[in-house]
């Protein structure tokens, strides 16, 4: 069974992965995808340079993050055309990787997502569980932990689903904004249900 893991940007995707992971499932992250796949020699960095110029790529060949997505952010178009280049090379990578872990007997495999739905992605996916924080607590983990600008925060909130759709289209929801133990609790709880599921 594949479970896709997706939550706004600040929502804890990362740490709830984790957790599941010390129960014994394994993951992908599909930011770690991302960055894989604009990489140096990878066919998407070279695009993205054609498209761009060299203000988006650092002195020694890897992608400039933070003048890549100065541009996006205030050009909705561009980010557009991102996508068109990066989505379809993430899902092919994603799939692979989903298909090795597969492989070595997990119980089942977290697909973790920011863009899960807004990106067609939960198509790779039995079930979904969103991870849920309010909008204001987003904001502050996210300028506490990332170099960005708040406008820029509001930015990529905006690119992302918001937060009563996301709600709406998920099978489980952990809500993350207690303290650990209450996430930890939730999701031994649905780590029972996911075995369940899988034994019936």
């Amino acid at each position: 069974m594949i479970i896709g893991l997706t939550g706004g940007i600040g929502s804890g995707k990362s740490t709830v992965a984790r957790a599941f992971e010390t129960l014994g499932a394994a993951w992908v992250d599909a930011d770690d995808v991302a960055r894989e796949i604009v990489l140096p020699g990878e066919p998407a960095l070279l695009a993205i340079k054609q498209h761009f110029g060299e203000k988006v790529i650092h002195s020694d060949g890897t992608l400039n993050r933070v003048a890549l997505r100065d541009i996006i952010f205030k050009k909705p178009e561009q980010r557009l055309w991102l996508e068109s280049v990066t989505h379809p090379k993430i899902r092919e990578r994603i799939t692979q990787h989903l298909t090795q872990l597969k492989a070595h007997g997990a119980p089942y495999v977290l697909l973790v997502s920011p863009l899960l739905f807004e990106s067609g992605q939960n198509a790779l996916v039995n079930r979904t569980v969103v991870v849920d924080v309010p909008q204001a607590l987003q904001v502050a983990r996210t300028l506490q932990r990332d170099e960005v600008s708040e406008s820029q925060v509001h930015a990529i909130l905006a690119a992302q689903l918001p937060r009563e759709q996301r709600l709406a289209q998920a099978d489980d929801v952990i809500d993350n904004s207690r303290d650990h133990a209450s996430m930890m609790a939730q999701v031994a709880k649905l780590d029972q249900y996911f075995r369940h599921l899988l034994n019936c």
